[in-house]
C-alpha cells in the first residue's frame, strides 16, 4: 500500500513539469524553495491526509462530515470532485504517453520537422482512443481491488524508478553534463529575492506530491491501524520529490551535453513541447537514443498509470461511500471518465482549461483540508490522530503553525494565479467561456460549489448511512 501511495504521487509533473519549472526559474535556487515548500506545504497536508483516512475510514465527504459536522461533507465532495475533475484530462495524457511510446518503438518518432507527428496526432480521433485505452488500464487494475492495486503497484514503481535511474545515470554519463548537474544544484541566493520562483516552487509541491488532493486519504483508509502517520508521509514526501531530482537530472543533463545553446528554449517549450517534441530530438542525438527514448516513455506510461489508479480509486470511494457496490462504483467511473475526457482528448484548448481550473481548484482543496483541521481543533486533531501509540515518530507544535500557515500559501497561491490570466478589460478577465482568465475559473468553481451544496445533506446521510448498515 506504500508503493501504491508512492505511485500516485509520482506522476508525469514529475518528469515532465518539473524539469521545466526548475530550469526557467533558476535551477539551484528554485530547488531551495522546492524543499523548503516540500516542508511547509506537502508534508504537512500528507499527515493530515494519513491520519484524516485512518481515523474516519471515510472518503472525503464522511471524512469531512466528522471532521467539521454535517454541513460540511461539500468541501470534501470538492476535493473529490477536483481530482475527479483532473482524471477526466490525466487519462487523455496517459493515452499521449501511450502513443509517443508505440511510436517510439516503431521508429515514427523522432520526427522531421520536429513536432510533426504530434501535431498530427494531439486533438484527433486517435488521442481519442488511446485516452480510452489509458482508462480501459486504470479500470481493470481498481477493479481488482486493494490487492490489484497493491499488485500493480509492486510492478510499476520498482520498474518506473529502474528505468528513471538508467536513463539519470545515461545522461550523467554524457559529455558536457557536469554543466547541467552544476545549474540544477548551485543555487543563485541573490534569485531568491524573487517571488515568482517562491509561488512557483509552491505550486510545483501543491501539483506534483498528492497532497490535498484526497487520494492519499482514501488510500489510507485501507491501512493497517498499527501505521505509522508521519513516518508513511515523510516516506511519500521526500519519495516523490527524489523522482523528480532524478528526471530534473535526466533532461537538464541532456539538455545541457547535446544541446547548450538551446537550453533556453527546449524548456521554455511547455509541458506537451519539452516532453512529445524536444525529447525525441535530444535522444536522437545520443548513442543507442532509440532504445533510451523507448525507455523514456515506458516510464511516463508508468508514471501516469500509477496516478491515474489512484484518482479512479478515490471517485469509485466516494461513490462506493453513498452505498453503492465497487463493481458497479468503478463502472459509473470508468464511463463516465471516458465520456468527459473525450473533449480534453479532441481539443487541447479544452484540456488547458481544464488543467488551469482544476489545478488552480487543489489549492482550494488543500485550503479545506487545512481549515478542516482548524475547526476541530489543530492540536487536539494532532494528539487523536497522528500521535497515537503506535507511531514512531512524535509530530510536535509546529504541525499545527505549518497547517495554519497552509491557509494561508492556498490563499496566496489562488490569487497570484488568477492575477496571471488577468486580462486588460472586463471582458478579457470576466468571459466565462474563455480558455484562460478569472472568469472561466470562478464560474466553473461556481456552478460546482452551488451543486455540492445544494445536494450536501443527501451526500452526507448517505455516506454515513451506508456506513452504519456496514
Amino acid at each position: 500500500m506504500l508503493l501504491a501511495m508512492v505511485g500516485m504521487a509520482v506522476g508525469t509533473g514529475n518528469i515532465w513539469r518539473f524539469p521545466r519549472i526548475a530550469a526557467t526559474n533558476g535551477g539551484g535556487s528554485f530547488l531551495v524553495a522546492w524543499v523548503v515548500f516540500l516542508l511547509l506545504w506537502s508534508i504537512p497536508l500528507l499527515i493530515l491526509e494519513f491520519g484524516m483516512g485512518k481515523g474516519t475510514r471515510l472518503g472525503p465527504v464522511g471524512a469531512f462530515a466528522r471532521t467539521m459536522g454535517p454541513k460540511f461533507g461539500w468541501m470534501g465532495a470538492w476535493v473529490a470532485w477536483t481530482a475527479t475533475a483532473i482524471m477526466f484530462y490525466y487519462s487523455v495524457v496517459m493515452g499521449w504517453t501511450i502513443r509517443f511510446f508505440w511510436a517510439a518503438i516503431v521508429g515514427e518518432v523522432p520526427d522531421m520537422p520536429p513536432g510533426s507527428f504530434w501535431e498530427g496526432y494531439a486533438s484527433s480521433n486517435q488521442a481519442v482512443l488511446t485516452h480510452a485505452i489509458a482508462m480501459a488500464l486504470g479500470v481493470f487494475v481498481v477493479s481488482k481491488g486493494v490487492r490489484g492495486i497493491e499488485t500493480a503497484a509492486r510492478f510499476l514503481i520498482p520498474s518506473l524508478v529502474v528505468l528513471v535511474v538508467v536513463l539519470a545515470l545515461r545522461a550523467v554519463t554524457l559529455p558536457g553534463a557536469v554543466d547541467g548537474l552544476a545549474f540544477l544544484f548551485t543555487p543563485n541566493w541573490s534569485d531568491l529575492a524573487s517571488y515568482d520562483i517562491w509561488l512557483q516552487a509552491l505550486t510545483q509541491n501543491a501539483w506534483d506530491t498528492g497532497a490535498g488532493w484526497g487520494l492519499v486519504l482514501c488510500y489510507a483508509i485501507y491501512m493497517r491501524q498499527r501505521s505509522d502517520t508521519a513516518l508513511n508521509a515523510f516516506v511519500i514526501g521526500f519519495g516523490n520529490n527524489a523522482m523528480s531530482l532524478l528526471a530534473g537530472i535526466m533532461v537538464l543533463c541532456t539538455v545541457f551535453s547535446v544541446m547548450p545553446g538551446a537550453a533556453a528554449e527546449i524548456t521554455g517549450a511547455g509541458n506537451e513541447g519539452l516532453t512529445f517534441i524536444w525529447v525525441p530530438q535530444l535522444f536522437d542525438t545520443l548513442p543507442f537514443g532509440q532504445f533510451f527514448l523507448i525507455i523514456f516513455f515506458l516510464a511516463l506510461v508508468f508514471a501516469a498509470w500509477s496516478s491515474l489508479i489512484a484518482m479512479i480509486e478515490l471517485a469509485s470511494r466516494v461513490i462506493m461511500d453513498l452505498g453503492v457496490e465497487r463493481n458497479r462504483a468503478i463502472a459509473i467511473v470508468g464511463v463516465g471518465g471516458l465520456l468527459l475526457g473525450i473533449p480534453s482528448a479532441l481539443s487541447m484548448e479544452v484540456f488547458g482549461n481544464q488543467d488551469f481550473v482544476w489545478g488552480v481548484g487543489l489549492m482550494l482543496s488543500g485550503f479545506f483540508f487545512a481549515v478542516a483541521v482548524l475547526k476541530y481543533g489543530v492540536s487536539k486533531w494532532r494528539a487523536e490522530f497522528i500521535n497515537t501509540g503506535d507511531s514512531d515518530i512524535h509530530i510536535g507544535a509546529w504541525w499545527d503553525w505549518a497547517i495554519r500557515l497552509v491557509v494561508v500559501q492556498a490563499v496566496v497561491l489562488i490569487v497570484w494565479w488568477l492575477w496571471q490570466v488577468r486580462g486588460a478589460g472586463f471582458q478579457e478577465n470576466w468571459t466565462p467561456f474563455a480558455t484562460f482568465n478569472i472568469g472561466t475559473v470562478v464560474f466553473q468553481w461556481a456552478v460546482v460549489i452551488g451543486v455540492l451544496i445544494g445536494i450536501n445533506r443527501f451526500l452526507v446521510t448517505r455516506t454515513l448511512g451506508a456506513q452504519g448498515r456496514r
